[in-house]
């Protein structure tokens, strides 16, 4: 294992934390985590939808704001976001828009993902930001949160997610 590949799975602990807070909330279990340029966190998130009753309140958003407000500033240039799940395409909007250069994430959203799934805003060459992109970390550990989740509030088991 490379020394990036060891980093990015270390950092998706921190975003597997916040995915795991989320299991006593209303709230489907995404977490995220901004590292700065120094490598430390300066941002985390989760969803918090349900709690604030706020549409917008992805984890990816919360800890992009999180990480801003740290720096003082909206953009993120040397930072990298990492997420337990695909981004979908409001958040990969955000990362655009706040120059984030680099996300990981762990489990493919083949229902509404916008880092390769459904979209490719991440990597869209008409956007005048491109990320680059590290998918699949600690992919099963991130997909099973999710479906622990849904099988609670559903009833039922989930659906198995495509390879």
């Amino acid at each position: 294992m490379t020394e990036v590949a060891r980093r990015h799975e270390t950092w998706m602990e921190l975003a597997l934390d916040q995915a795991r807070a989320a299991l006593d909330t209303a709230d489907v279990p995404i977490g995220a985590v901004v590292i700065g340029p120094d490598g430390t966190a300066i941002g985390t998130g989760r969803n918090e939808r349900e709690a604030r009753h706020d549409p917008t309140a992805h984890a990816e958003l919360v800890a992009i704001r999180e990480a801003a407000e740290a720096l003082g500033s909206w953009r993120l240039d040397g930072c990298t976001l990492v997420v337990t799940l695909e981004p979908c395409a409001m958040c990969a909007g955000a990362i655009v828009l706040a120059r984030l250069p680099v996300v990981v994430f762990g489990a493919w959203d083949p229902k509404a993902g916008a880092a390769g799934s459904v979209f490719d805003i991440l990597r869209e060459r008409r956007l005048n930001h491109w990320v680059e992109v590290y998918p699949g970390v600690r992919e099963e550990e991130c997909g099973e949160i999710l479906r622990r989740f849904f099988e609670a509030h559903r009833g039922q088991p989930a659906p198995p997610a495509p390879l």
